[in-house]
């Protein structure tokens, strides 16, 4: 494929060419990184996730053509040692992914390597989408409850592995062959190492401890941030400050775990493997 030369990934997609990758398809372009679906003569087709984005390819452009490229004036050019600072965090994303490789409902990394300007690591594609859009389009209940149980089984793996996620919601949850598979740990650290910011938020995922304790985030967290993702899609509601009105529309036993994963104390959320099989008992339960 082929971008306006004006489009800063077309920068991106320009080095993946010179290295021998074909691009078909552009998937994400973002400040910090760009997705694409390519190949290699004679290789199947991945997604391949370089670290560069819109912050960074502009500054690869010629000054002149700048303020004429997609994004100039939303988002903020980075200086050098802000540069190399996203290319040393988008190693260690590419290291926890390897290290969470084998896990089950985790998408896993097949090959990693590094551009002049870049890195970059490669993806299964999965054709079915991500739970975002899952979400807005299937009324089967019982198949959703059973991807987000997947998904609490892989949180569960990289948490055997001292991994915690911390970016937990729809979008980084993939569909393949019906199944859930969590993914983008572009904001997961190690448990035995602190690691970002003192304060990160607030989003309506994340939970309260992200205000004063991001960088010390434990598993619990992963369980606060799935509770979010459950209520959201079985009560159509985001939680609330105060109280969970909407709660009811949980069905026992998983409203108590669901009700308890949101507790604002992370000493008082369940453990995932509890939320996870909270939702493969509400999966096989008959539906209303």
């Amino acid at each position: 494929m082929s971008l306006h030369p004006m489009h800063p990934a077309a920068w991106v997609l320009d080095q993946l060419h010179a290295d021998g990758w074909h691009v078909s398809g552009l998937l994400a372009f973002t400040r910090a990184s760009t997705l694409v679906k390519a190949s290699r003569p004679g290789q199947d087709e991945v997604v391949l996730k370089a670290g560069f984005g819109s912050n960074h390819v502009l500054s690869e452009l010629e000054p002149t053509e700048r303020p004429a490229a997609y994004g100039f004036y939303w988002y903020a050019q980075m200086t050098e040692a802000e540069r190399a600072l996203a290319r040393e965090d988008f190693r260690h994303e590419a290291e926890l992914t390897a290290a969470a490789g084998g896990a089950d409902h985790v998408v896993p990394l097949l090959e990693q390597g590094s551009a002049e300007r870049f890195d970059w690591y490669t993806m299964p594609h999965c054709d079915d989408g991500n739970f975002r859009a899952f979400m807005a389009s299937s009324k089967d209940t019982s198949k959703g409850l059973n991807m987000l149980a997947d998904v609490a089984d892989g949180l569960g793996s990289l948490h055997q592995r001292g991994i915690v996620h911390r970016d937990v919601y729809q979008e980084n949850i993939l569909i393949d062959q019906g199944r859930g598979l969590i993914t983008d740990l572009g904001a997961a650290r190690r448990i035995t190492t602190p690691r970002g910011p003192d304060h990160r938020g607030p989003e309506v995922h994340w939970p309260p401890e992200y205000l004063t304790g991001y960088h010390e985030a434990t598993p619990a967290a992963d369980v606060f941030s799935l509770g979010v993702l459950i209520y959201r899609y079985l009560c159509a509601d985001i939680p609330r400050l105060g109280g969970h009105a909407s709660l009811t529309a949980i069905p026992d036993p998983l409203r108590a775990l669901v009700a308890a994963a949101l507790s604002n104390q992370a000493a008082d959320r369940p453990r995932m493997d509890n939320l996870r099989d909270g939702l493969r008992t509400a999966a096989s339960a008959p539906q209303r």
